[in-house]
């Protein structure tokens, strides 16, 4: 029952902040934007990790986070591996290619992988600032894209709460620490704790970085390939010969 509880909070977190980042982007304005080519890479990424561990069994122990084993690029690697089988690696997956392009179109791509690599690097540095000397707050089990993927959406929320408007769209934008927040306390559950981590990092790159922030700019000057036009592609079928 425990499990279960951990993983249904879990998964409304990240419910949560998908429509937190629909509401800040404008969900009808995603088929006139152009293709997140950055987030498209960085779920290439994620899913070569995965080929990678299909076809090679030693790859989560040459690339996982596991102390007891050295390697510096570790910290990195292990956020491309999966660890949750199949529902849980295609669970993080998809919700890296959905949360990577909605702050992709917020954030621009260079600030997007920016964020998301403070995801991967902060929460261990955090935890030590802190005294936390026992399991890092970061959920990642020696492996897996959960922890930066929610870290990343948690900074749609903050410019969500900085932007203002409605007042469902504020509840959604502090929605988000606040139930991370208590799914830690109450949990240990540290996808809830990375949140409140990537919420603050949010408050500071839009307080900072205001003025480089240009989400509308799909909309004055659309991109010759949209979204819409991208799945018109992919939906065409081919003519069959008479």
């Amino acid at each position: 029952m425990g499990a279960l509880l951990f993983n249904v909070t879990t998964a409304a977190l990240m419910v949560l902040m998908l429509n937190g980042g629909l509401a800040l982007v404008g969900q009808d304005t995603v088929a006139r934007r152009r293709v997140p080519r950055a987030a498209v890479g960085l779920t290439g990424i994620a899913l070569a990790g995965v080929v990678t561990q299909l076809c090679w069994s030693g790859a989560m122990d040459a690339f996982d986070s596991d102390p007891a084993e050295s390697g510096w690029w570790r910290v990195v690697t292990s956020v491309f591996m999966q660890n949750g089988g199949l529902l849980g690696g295609a669970w993080n997956i998809a919700t890296l290619a959905v949360v990577a392009a909605l702050a992709e179109w917020f954030w621009g791509g260079p600030l997007m992988v920016g964020l998301f690599a403070a995801g991967i690097l902060l929460p261990e540095h955090i935890d030590a600032l802190f005294g936390q000397t026992g399991g890092s707050t970061d959920p990642r089990n020696f492996a897996g894209s959960s922890g930066a993927t929610y870290f990343l959406a948690a900074t749609l929320a903050a410019a969500l709460l900085l932007r203002g408007g409605e007042r469902k769209n504020m509840l959604l934008a502090i929605g988000a620490p606040v139930l991370g927040l208590a799914m830690w306390f109450a949990q240990d559950n540290g996808h809830g704790m990375v949140t409140a981590y990537g919420f603050v990092l949010g408050l500071l790159a839009h307080s900072l970085a205001g003025r480089l922030i240009h989400p509308d700019r799909d909309l004055r000057q659309p991109p010759r390939t949209t979204m819409a036009s991208l799945a018109g592609l992919v939906g065409r079928r081919p003519r069959q010969a008479d």
